[in-house]
């Protein structure tokens, strides 16, 4: 009688190993699961799977797994302190002079910026650091390096071309790139910024506002706060719908002895950019469907979380990332997860997870949407 032939685990059928890997959202666990056979390597990339969970960068350099809280160290140029990001591109100011560079935190492609010259410049930016804390491009890095443009402390404007001489002073909240155009947010006046290019290669840029109203729904927050409420503007694109979200933050100078570290969200409420009508108005977004939103002045992006384990649709993820700056506070203490239908708001980290010891350093944090390239 013939022995029965044992099977290899490396005989496992594609279709079973790709339910696996859907399972898991974490990109290290993937990794792990690759690794273990040359043939489970090159199985696993037969087929799409959903997208990664999302990092968060820490003060110190490490890099943080949402909801799970695993902390990731990964290298990084020396001498280069983490402005924003935009996707899994992580972008580096390395001195006072405006030397920049982006890397892809997983290809470690390198994109060397000289310069972000000046373009425009709020009257009362001497009141401000000049830190780089945004950064934006149309299209995927590799193909636009000259279409990248970085919004200053004080609403100073950047792009990566010589430069330019506006007769226009503007202060900016936040600035996107939607539908191939760049908007910038100021207060809730929306407005559409042309980059043209002459014969002689410098860029021509004008500005056209496209709402000037207030929305007609009133903001309030969830419940009476103490103190003063600050309230802080994001633009996301989110399935093919441009929009403005607002966070509204208590405030209570009172708390001794630092009255910042009492900061807490309060609640969110978000408006699309109804641009089919002149001029266009805001409308109210009571839902985000299938969708969450991670929101934050270095990084802002809608993220189909109906596809992917461990991140909550018809959400908001947020954490601290708002000035001053230089207190370097702790990007966990005002954090969480807000619902938009119950208006209630949760840890940003799981029941499970640890949470990491806050440590100070001079990154900034922002999200990170790891590619699954790997």
């Amino acid at each position: 009688m013939k022995e029965a032939r044992s099977s290899s685990w490396s005989d496992l059928l594609p279709e079973i190993l790709g339910l696996v890997l859907r399972r898991l959202p974490s990109l290290a666990d993937r990794v792990r699961l690759r690794a273990v056979c040359r043939p489970w390597r090159s199985n696993a990339q037969l087929d799409p799977l959903p997208p990664l969970l999302p990092w968060l960068t820490l003060l110190d350099g490490t890099f943080l797994s949402i909801p799970d809280g695993k902390i990731i160290r990964m290298p990084i140029p020396d001498k280069g302190f983490c402005r924003g990001s935009v996707d899994n591109w992580m972008f580096f100011v390395h001195n006072s002079d405006g030397d920049c560079s982006l890397m892809n935190l997983f290809s470690k492609a390198t994109l060397n910026i000289s310069k972000l010259d000046i373009t425009w410049l709020n009257g009362n930016s001497r009141y401000y650091n000049s830190h780089f804390y945004k950064l934006m491009a149309p299209l995927p890095l590799e193909s636009s390096p000259g279409s990248l443009v970085a919004l200053e402390g004080g609403g100073r404007l950047r792009i990566c071309q010589p430069p330019i001489a506006v007769d226009l002073w503007l202060h900016l909240d936040d600035i996107t790139f939607f539908n191939g155009k760049l908007y910038g947010l100021n207060g809730n006046v929306l407005s559409i910024f042309e980059i043209n290019y002459g014969l002689n290669g410098k860029p021509k840029i004008s500005s056209v506002r496209c709402i000037t109203s207030y929305p007609t729904f009133t903001l309030r927050p969830p419940q009476p706060l103490p103190g003063t409420c600050l309230l802080l503007s994001y633009l996301v694109e989110c399935c093919g719908r441009l929009l403005m979200v607002k966070r509204m933050i208590g405030c209570n100078p009172e708390i001794k002895p630092c009255p910042l570290e009492s900061d807490r969200t309060a609640g969110f409420q978000v408006f699309e950019a109804d641009l089919s009508t002149k001029p266009g108005q805001w409308i109210c977004v009571r839902e985000l469907g299938s969708q969450a939103l991670f929101v934050g002045m270095h990084c802002s992006k809608s993220f189909p979380a109906g596809e992917c384990t461990g991140v909550e649709e018809n959400c908001i993820y947020f954490m601290r990332d708002y000035f001053p700056a230089n207190l370097a506070a702790d990007p966990l203490s005002d954090s969480g997860v807000y619902n938009m239908k119950s208006g209630n708001i949760k840890p940003l980290l799981s029941e499970t997870a640890a949470v990491p010891q806050h440590r100070g350093g001079q990154w900034r944090p922002t999200w990170i949407f790891p590619a699954d390239a790997m």
